[in-house]
């Protein structure tokens, strides 16, 4: 379980996140939603460590971050999986060093070790036989799961995805859905995802925590939102672009 905690961050003048109060649970697939500059990606970069909060603390299972030492930050971060948009690959790596890149970071594991692990990684993600391929035979819906395989690497108990559908036609992104909540209830991790796809909210939403102007503004389940009194919520899921993609 990952707890944020009266989370406040501002840059310079500009307040970003406002006094936020979430719980994201583990087995589950938590989604930050919200419009573009909302904060929803500032509360995930502070959950991760990548911001320093000016209020507030992140709890990891009752380890407060903020109050940790380096060894101990470190330790957390080994047990983070982190999905970028885009993927995110090393170009000039194959898939199968692309995997293998946090168990070569975070782990004294044997070649032979950390060979079976990412063949082990990439069999989970469908992708099995394509250790030798180059990013750039990949085609989007593969980058994302090559992706996924590297998250996934160091068995995390926290997973991390920002816009995993982003670039993706809408087939392809079902298809990731269905793999990273398979994944989460699997491995029983806590997965928080950012995104702007209201099909992952209806495919996958089993909590939503709806951020409005740096304020946690609504939280309920996929099944909630339809009957949500929010003026805010129901403009933002139903606007005419999203209203087209959800028909």
């Amino acid at each position: 379980m990952i707890e944020a905690r009266n989370i406040s961050k501002s840059f310079g003048d500009k307040q970003v996140l406002k006094d936020i109060t979430v719980r994201f649970e583990p087995g589950k697939t938590n989604l930050i939603i919200g419009q573009s500059g909302s904060g929803k990606t500032v509360l995930m970069k502070c959950i991760v460590g990548l911001y320093d909060v000016d209020k507030g603390e992140v709890d990891y299972d009752g380890r407060i971050y903020s109050s940790m030492q380096i060894k101990e930050k470190r330790k957390i971060r080994k047990e983070l999986g982190m999905l970028f948009q885009g993927g995110a690959l090393f170009d000039s790596l194959t898939v199968e060093k692309n995997v293998m890149f946090p168990l070569d970071m975070f782990t004294k594991q044997s070649s032979k070790e950390k060979l079976e692990r990412v063949n082990f990684c990439l069999e989970r993600v469908n992708l099995s036989d394509s250790n030798d391929l180059m990013p750039s035979e990949l085609s989007g819906g593969m980058t994302k799961r090559v992706a996924i395989a590297r998250a996934i690497s160091l068995n995390p108990k926290y997973l991390f995805c920002d816009e995993p559908n982003s670039g993706l036609d809408p087939k392809t992104a079902d298809t990731i859905d269905k793999l990273i909540s398979e994944i989460t209830k699997e491995y029983n991790m806590t997965t928080i995802i950012n995104s702007h796809d209201m099909n992952s909210v209806f495919n996958i939403g089993d909590k939503i925590a709806f951020i409005y102007e740096g304020n946690l503004w609504w939280e309920g389940t996929k099944s909630d939102v339809l009957k949500a009194d929010n003026k805010e919520l129901n403009d933002f899921i139903f606007s005419t672009e999203l209203t087209k993609r959800i028909k």
